[in-house]
């Protein structure tokens, strides 16, 4: 039988959310300094700034926060944790940490040096701001057609073997200490990164004798793509298909937060015992201790039931047809949306959604801060602000993509729910034509501004 999709699920607890009025939310946002990251969480209805630690855990993941193991060291909830890492990865040295910018903290801290470059899938805000910080430079290799919202391609995250194999042919030998590859790539629209580009990018490395590092936060929903869109893979178990992708990298970082469906936590995982005892010294200086690294004897058990739940098949359907419930909504209203849909969100195209605000004036911004304003729904901007500046000119960078994030929670909200957010999109998009102006900056960090940035309304004459 055909039948419909349904949460291998059930709910046993709720959180209440407060409902407010559209005056209440526009003295909110201009209190924020119309910065969504400003609003304190009673003030927002739904809430799709990130799907980073914002999901629900499950019974066994909550029995095992009753039963954590705080030793400072050697503790049994690490151990857990070192067993389902190293069965799911396939990486036989493992440093845990507090979150994910924490693991590369860690981690550039040991291979980055000034002058460095960095090739990598259009790299994410805080993979950027560590290579940046270190007076280093991320290159983006992202195919093309990452970079155009509407065609089809089913793995729009993939790495363009020939940009990548010229960068590693033409930079000076030591100079590119390693490759990134970032599966989902979140800021090319939460797109996958097929197998086949995997190896590829593998091997262009083994070949230079350059090593390949995962940005790993997404891998479930990576595998899930590969099983669903790459010929070969049909039949292969989720569990199968991502021990294959770790395969061809050398070690990888990882967010918890997202794949590990847990409020916090991260780690590290390698294949070279050098690099590990050499990381071993910044993670005790950063983090902690190399057995608990920032994280709670509970949280390493949660998240070692979290990795196995995440790695199953039932669980990422429901994951991934959530998000598309309401992509197929927005484009069933002709929304301009990134197709095909991400794994964990759904991205809305500002340039072709408000082309009458100016870039100079954060036109995806300004369509955030009204979805506030329209329906009490936080997401989050991802196009010029994050981007930032250049850090030799300090001038605005510009991407190719303007884009509002809306980043759905695991097994939070309710099909009803993606109904409503896509109505209020649908309401604002009707009277896009209105949207004449958008905001200037009056406030900045010197890097990665997104976060506590402060904006001013730029009022019509």
């Amino acid at each position: 039988m055909n039948l419909p999709y349904a949460e291998p699920y059930k709910t046993k607890m709720v959180e209440y959310i407060r409902p407010s009025t559209i005056e209440e939310r526009k003295q909110w946002i201009k209190e924020a300094d119309y910065n969504l990251f400003n609003l304190t969480s009673e003030k927002v209805f739904i809430d799709l700034l990130t799907d980073s630690g914002t999901g629900a855990m499950s019974d066994k993941q909550w029995g095992e926060m009753m039963v954590g193991d705080e030793s400072y060291a050697g503790s049994q909830s690490y151990l857990k944790l070192k067993e389902v890492v190293n069965r799911i990865t396939g990486f036989e040295y493992f440093l845990p940490t507090h979150q994910g910018r924490a693991a590369e903290n860690v981690l550039f801290s040991v291979l980055i040096k000034t002058g460095d470059i960095i090739p990598g899938n259009a790299h994410f805000d805080t993979t950027k701001g560590h290579i940046e910080f270190r007076n280093a430079t991320a290159l983006d290799c992202t195919i093309d057609e990452a970079f155009n919202t509407s065609i089809y391609h089913p793995f729009k995250g993939n790495i363009n073997i020939e940009k990548l194999e010229n960068a590693l042919r033409t930079t000076e030998k030591g100079k590119i200490p390693f490759v990134v590859l970032t599966v989902t790539c979140n800021t090319a629209g939460g797109q996958p990164v097929s197998m086949d580009n995997i190896k590829n990018v593998s091997a262009v490395c083994k070949k230079y004798g350059v090593p390949l590092y995962i940005d790993a936060a997404r891998f479930a929903e990576n595998a899930y793509f590969i099983k669903i869109r790459e010929e070969g893979y049909e039949d292969h178990s989720i569990k199968e298909i991502t021990k294959e992708m770790f395969s061809y990298a050398d070690g990888m970082t990882m967010s918890a937060k997202k794949d590990g469906l847990v409020n916090m936590g991260g780690f590290i995982a390698l294949r070279d015992e050098e690099v590990y005892k050499r990381a071993t010294v910044f993670n005790i200086m950063y983090e902690g201790f190399i057995t608990y690294g920032g994280m709670n004897g509970r949280d390493m058990g949660a998240l070692a039931v979290g990795l196995d739940e995440a790695t199953e098949f039932d669980y990422l359907e429901t994951r991934v047809e959530q998000v598309a419930f309401l992509g197929k909504q927005l484009v069933e209203y002709g929304v301009p949306v990134l197709e095909p849909f991400g794994g964990h969100a759904i991205f809305l195209d500002a340039n072709k959604f408000v082309p009458t605000i100016p870039r100079n004036e954060y036109r995806a911004q300004a369509l955030a801060i009204e979805l506030y304003i329209a329906g009490g729904i936080r997401s989050v901007e991802i196009g010029t602000i994050l981007a930032d500046r250049d850090p030799f000119t300090h001038k605005n960078r510009y991407p190719e993509l303007e884009l509002v994030r809306l980043a759905i929670p695991r097994r939070t909200y309710s099909l009803n729910h993606m109904r409503y957010i896509a109505a209020v999109i649908k309401e604002i998009y009707n009277t896009r034509s209105q949207a004449k102006r958008g905001y200037k900056i009056v406030d900045e960090a010197p890097i990665m501004r997104h976060f506590t940035v402060k904006l001013e309304k730029i009022i019509n004459e």
